[in-house]
This record gives structure tokens, sequence and C-alpha cells, in this order.
């Protein structure tokens, strides 16, 4: 089983956008727009749910080697 790389600058990065963006609630802490009736707010904090899980994947493929089985 081979090591996985070390994290570099872009993978800290992609890391850092989701939390960053669903901590910034000053800006995005508003009613409008709104979606089917939900606040702005809420579907902001819901739309980062699976993104999150995308920038996670993306990271894991980078820094995981393909077949090391983990």
């Amino acid at each position: 089983m081979s090591t996985p790389k070390k994290l570099g600058p872009l993978q800290i990065i992609l890391l850092a956008i989701p939390c960053v963006a669903v901590l910034v609630i000053p800006y995005f802490n508003k009613l409008e727009p709104s979606v089917f009736g939900i606040p702005f707010f809420y579907w902001w904090q819901l739309v980062w749910v699976p993104l999150s899980g995308v920038f996670i994947a993306i990271v894991y493929k980078m820094v995981v080697p393909a077949g090391s089985g983990d």
C-alpha cells in the first residue's frame, strides 16, 4: 500500500472554500432571493452540503493514488 501525498496549497484551498463559504454569514444572511419560498440563507447552506462533498472528492482523487485500495 502506498502512502498518500501530502496536502499542497491547492488542496488546502479546495478544502477551505466550502468552510469559508458557509461561515461568511453576514454576506448571505438575507431573506431575498428566495427559492420555492425558502430564504437565501437556508438554500445557500443546503447547496453547500453536496458541493462540500464534491470538493472533498476532488482533493481525495488528487491526494490518494489510484489503485491504492484506500
